[in-house]
């Protein structure tokens, strides 16, 4: 054999293409001057014609398709050297080859002469695939040494060996390929999450995500679209590849065109010939942009967000392509991505928005700093004059000098009705003109103004500052007032006659009542009032007391009524003004009497009673009905309410006269109580814990300790016993005031 074939160290020369060859990316090969694998290429079918690769075989252009005789595409270089013809590689002398050319025994050797060391038939079939594998030839470049050596008459177990060097060469090249495929595609991945994670501006990661989509899966065109909510419907957000402005300025209707169909399903969608499928709603805008861009093959996957989807990612070519699944899972890959950008931008936004919101606060914070110091300083001021006993035109003069201006204390009857009652409905000072009037009043009654002169741009903070003044000065003036009913309660003895002394002259009343401003012949009511929250010990009971009656003595003179203390509470006589009824005369005496006090008042009316000089026994009479009101409110748990014997409807009877009250707890739950006695459960004691617990039966279950089943079967037997309506208000309440009537007249267990 000829030293073609071997070398000094005894090694084939062929063998030098079958060293190991180590593993080079893209970047490498572009280094070594070679044209590196495209990144279309694929895995190839062992026996195919022409050695096509992948999906649609390698372009050449670094992206998928045919790589042999498709027009219009860069012919690769590697396919010029390894296809010589076999004359050249033939003619070739004293071991000279050509770039590219695989050195092959001549027909003239094959007679079966073999030198020492030669390598077998197999391995020497092998060394020209070896060779274009380490250059990293293309696929169709694999057919030349299969087709040389028919060229050359060869045995057909050497064109065998070939084939099958070939195949395995082959599959060694595909896998390579796939294997740099999938290295870039989690390159490029690896970058767009490392993008992702310093996000700083959205529109160049989406055009980064876009760029590199087309990129990977060679398409022609890349584009995504969002989904606008306000408008109902998609934008195009991001193009890369694209020519036709028409097709970048789409906006599609929800459901209209694939990504429609992408949207509706949330599953990726391909279309071998977009304008021949009728999977989906194709419209004259939508088709229009396509043919502007010239798109026929189209891959759309979803922007998820949850169970939301937010846009469509998209890959194109302009010409009929199958996608293969990985091309598929590659896209939806970067479309996770994409969505990711996307909700991590609107975070970043919301955050920024909050940031800015905190700012803003933060100079309020500052703008208020001064406002607080301001008002600490006339807090100060002012408690200084209420702890050392001033009067309310010291409170004016110390004003004055805050609001560097003239603040006078002015009776009612000499400021402007209308923006006085303004000011006292509406709680602020109010403007009249160029002055500012503040309402001093206390209990619904104005006793005054605070009047700011020449101030027309009073500033909030010193509006504020003037209605505090105005609510000190109320405050002493109501001091003043005490201090003066101190020395007029002896205007309760004159309610004490009326309701013990039934002897008593009636001229002599109505002039004693004349004289403190009160009208025994006009209509009124009789108030029973009292206080129900639990005193600690008794010196804390008596001043709650003395609290409620100094209330209840203030409220009468204002009305011109009259007021004394009695049986742990207070009784009032009121006159009813026209219109009004004891009812809500009660409830409005109740709410005064407990913000006055700070606490809750029960009270309790009569019936309206007339010419109570003519008939003192009158007086009394009506005071018995408002304790049995006051009663009944507190066994009907209506505390800090007020009513009157006509707000209980037909147990107003009961309240206001002759009362049957076994025959009223009979009628109303006497079937309960019979069937409990009969059958010893405890109907009776469960209702009572039912209302007692706001009619809850989880609360009631904890209040009775057994299941909530329990209580729901007891509850079912009552409404059989009573009917279906006894938790209706109406029945609900005589039920309630029947289980106290019950509970009141039983007798003490032993």
């Amino acid at each position: 054999m000829s030293s073609d074939h071997t070398q000094p160290d005894g090694r084939p020369a062929t063998a030098q293409a079958t060293a190991p060859a180590t593993r080079t990316d893209a970047r490498h090969e572009a280094a070594a001057g070679r044209p590196g694998p495209s990144a279309g290429d694929a895995v190839v079918r062992p026996g195919a014609p022409g050695g096509g690769s992948g999906p649609g075989g390698s372009r050449g252009d670094g992206r998928d398709g045919p790589a042999v005789g498709r027009p219009g595409r860069r012919h690769d270089p590697g396919a010029e050297q390894g296809g010589e013809v076999p004359e050249r590689a033939a003619g070739q002398a004293g071991g000279r080859r050509e770039p590219g050319a695989v050195r092959t025994p001549g027909r003239h050797e094959a007679d079966g002469r073999h030198e020492a060391g030669a390598l077998s038939s197999d391995v020497a079939a092998g060394a020209p695939f070896l060779e274009l594998l380490a250059r990293g030839a293309p696929a169709a470049a694999y057919e030349q040494p299969v087709l040389r050596a028919r060229a050359e008459g060869r045995p057909a177990e050497w064109i065998a060996a070939l084939e099958h060097a070939k195949f395995l060469a082959l599959r060694v090249r595909a896998e390579l390929e796939g294997r740099r495929r999938r290295e870039a595609e989690l390159s490029a991945l690896f970058e767009t999450a490392h993008d992702l994670a310093g996000l700083r501006d959205l529109n160049a990661v989406l055009q980064a995500i876009v760029q590199r989509a087309r990129s990977l899966l060679g398409t022609d065109v890349a584009y995504l679209t969002l989904n606008d909510p306000a408008r109902g419907d998609t934008y195009m957000r991001v193009t890369e590849g694209s020519v036709a402005a028409r097709f970048q300025q789409l906006r599609l209707g929800m459901g209209e065109g694939l990504g429609g169909l992408v949207a509706q399903t949330a599953r990726p969608y391909v279309t071998d010939d977009y304008f021949e499928d009728a999977r989906f709603q194709h419209t004259g805008t939508i088709d229009a942009g396509v043919q502007d861009e010239g798109l026929v093959a189209i891959l759309g996957v979803p922007l998820m967000l949850g169970p939301q989807v937010i846009g469509v990612l998209f890959a194109a070519d302009r010409r009929a392509r199958v996608f293969e699944r990985e091309q598929i899972a590659l896209l939806g890959s970067f479309a996770a991505l994409a969505a990711a950008a996307i909700d991590s931008a609107n975070l970043l936004t919301e955050t920024r928005s909050a940031l800015a919101g905190l700012e803003r606060a933060n100079e309020i914070i500052r703008d208020r700093s001064g406002v607080i110091e301001r008002a600490s300083d006339v807090h100060d001021r002012l408690a200084e004059l209420v702890l050392r006993g001033g009067g309310v035109h010291d409170v004016a003069a110390a004003v004055s000098q805050v609001l560097a201006g003239t603040v006078d204390f002015t009776e009612a009857g000499d400021v402007p009705a209308r923006a006085l009652e303004a000011s006292r409905a509406e709680g602020h000072a109010v403007r009249h003109g160029d002055d500012w009037i503040a309402a001093v009043a206390a209990g619904g009654e104005l006793l005054g103004a605070l009047v700011l002169r020449g101030q027309p741009g009073l500033d909030p903070v010193d509006q504020r500052t003037l209605e505090r003044a105005a609510m000190v000065t109320s405050l002493l003036l109501l001091a003043r007032r005490s201090a003066a009913e101190a020395e007029q309660r002896v205007r309760g003895e004159l309610l004490d006659d009326l309701l013990d002394a039934r002897d008593r002259d009636p001229r002599l009343l109505v002039e004693r009542a004349a004289r403190l401003g009160a009208d025994l012949d006009a209509t009124h009511v009789v108030l029973a009032a009292r206080l129900d929250a639990p005193a600690a010990d008794a010196d804390e009971e008596a001043d709650a007391r003395r609290r409620l009656w100094s209330a209840a003595f203030h409220l009468a003179a204002t009305r011109r009524g009259l007021a004394a203390a009695r049986d742990g509470g207070t009784v009032l006589l009121l006159p009813l003004r026209q219109g009004d009824s004891a009812t809500g005369l009660a409830r409005r005496t109740a709410r005064h009497l407990g913000t006055a006090v700070h606490e809750a008042v029960t009270v309790g009316a009569s019936a309206p009673v007339d010419d109570l000089a003519a008939h003192p026994g009158t007086v009394t009479a009506a005071y018995e009905e408002a304790r049995r009101c006051l009663e009944a409110l507190g066994l009907l748990g209506r505390t800090g309410d007020g009513a009157a014997a006509e707000d209980f409807g037909f147990l107003g009877l009961l309240l206001a006269g002759d009362r049957d009250i076994a025959g009223f707890v009979e009628r109303t739950v006497g079937r309960v109580v019979a069937y409990d006695e009969r059958r010893g459960t405890d109907l009776i004691r469960t209702l009572e814990s039912y209302f007692a617990c706001g009619m809850s039966p989880a609360r009631t279950k904890d209040e009775l300790h057994v299941h909530v089943n329990t209580v729901a079967q007891r509850l079912e037997r009552v409404a059989r016993l009573l009917g279906d309506d006894w938790q209706t208000p109406a029945r609900a309440l005589e039920i309630q005031l029947a289980l106290r009537l019950h509970r009141l007249s039983a007798p003490p267990h032993p």
